[in-house]
C-alpha cells in the first residue's frame, strides 16, 4: 500500500514538472520551444533506436526502422515548431489538445464501458470502446479550439481522425516494446518510463498536422 502511494506521488510529481517545462517553453515559443523540441526529439530517437536494437528483427526491417524512425521523429518535432512559430499558440494548443483529449477520453471510456479488446496481443488493456471514446474526445476538443481560434483549411471533424492516429501511434510503440520484451521505452521520467512513452501518440499527429501546416493547408483566420 505504501509503495503504491509512493509510486502515485512520484508519477504526479513527474507529470507536474513535465507540464511546467513544456508549458513554459510553449508559452514563450521561439528559441525556448525550439530547444525543448530539439532535446526532446534527440532523447526520443535514442529510446527508439534502443528498442529497435532489442526487437530481434531481420536486417531489412531493422534498417528501415533505424533510418525511418528518427526521420519521422525529427519531422514531427519540426512540424510542432512550425505550427507554434508560424501559426501561434492557439494552433499549437490545438495539436496538443487533441492528443491529450484522446488519452483522457480513451482511458475513461475504456473504464466506463469496457468490452472487447482492441489488440490483446499488443496492448491487452486497450478496448474498442476506448478507441471510440478517444476519437470522440479529440473531435470535441479539436473542433472547439479550431472554431474559437479561427483555425481553417482543414475540416472541424479532423479531430476524429487525429484521435485515431494518436491511438495508432500508441499501439505502434506498444508493439515495439512487446517485441523488445520491455515495459517502458526508458527510465528517464520517474514513474512514467521513457519520453517516447509520453509522446507516442503525439508524434504521428504532429507529423501530419505539421506537414499540412507547412504545405499551407492550415491557416489562422483573420
Amino acid at each position: 500500500m505504501a509503495a503504491g502511494k509512493s509510486d502515485l506521488w512520484t508519477r504526479v510529481g513527474s507529470a507536474i514538472v513535465l507540464f511546467a517545462i513544456a508549458g513554459t517553453a510553449l508559452w514563450f515559443g521561439g528559441i525556448a520551444f525550439g530547444l525543448l523540441l530539439l532535446v526532446g526529439g534527440a532523447l526520443v530517437v535514442v529510446e527508439w533506436l534502443a528498442l529497435v536494437r532489442a526487437m530481434g528483427l531481420g536486417s531489412g526491417a531493422r534498417t528501415a526502422l533505424t533510418i525511418g524512425g528518427p526521420l519521422a521523429i525529427l519531422g514531427a518535432m519540426a512540424g510542432l515548431w512550425f505550427v507554434r512559430d508560424h501559426l501561434g499558440m492557439t494552433a499549437a494548443l490545438w495539436v496538443f489538445g487533441m492528443v491529450w483529449a484522446t488519452d483522457i477520453g480513451a482511458y475513461f471510456a475504456g473504464r466506463a464501458f469496457g468490452g472487447a479488446r482492441l489488440a490483446p496481443k499488443i496492448s491487452p488493456s486497450k478496448t474498442w470502446s476506448g478507441l471510440v471514446g478517444g476519437m470522440v474526445a479529440a473531435l470535441v476538443v479539436g473542433s472547439t479550439i479550431a472554431d474559437r481560434g479561427g483555425i481553417v483549411g482543414v475540416p472541424l471533424w479532423i479531430g476524429l481522425i487525429m484521435g485515431l492516429v494518436a491511438q495508432l501511434g500508441d499501439l505502434g510503440e506498444s508493439w515495439m516494446k512487446r517485441r523488445a520484451g520491455v515495459k517502458d521505452s526508458g527510465k528517464l521520467i520517474p514513474g512514467h518510463g521513457g519520453l517516447f512513452d509520453r509522446v507516442d501518440g503525439l508524434l504521428p499527429v504532429a507529423l501530419i498536422l505539421g506537414g499540412l501546416a507547412f504545405a499551407g493547408h492550415i491557416v489562422i483566420r483573420g
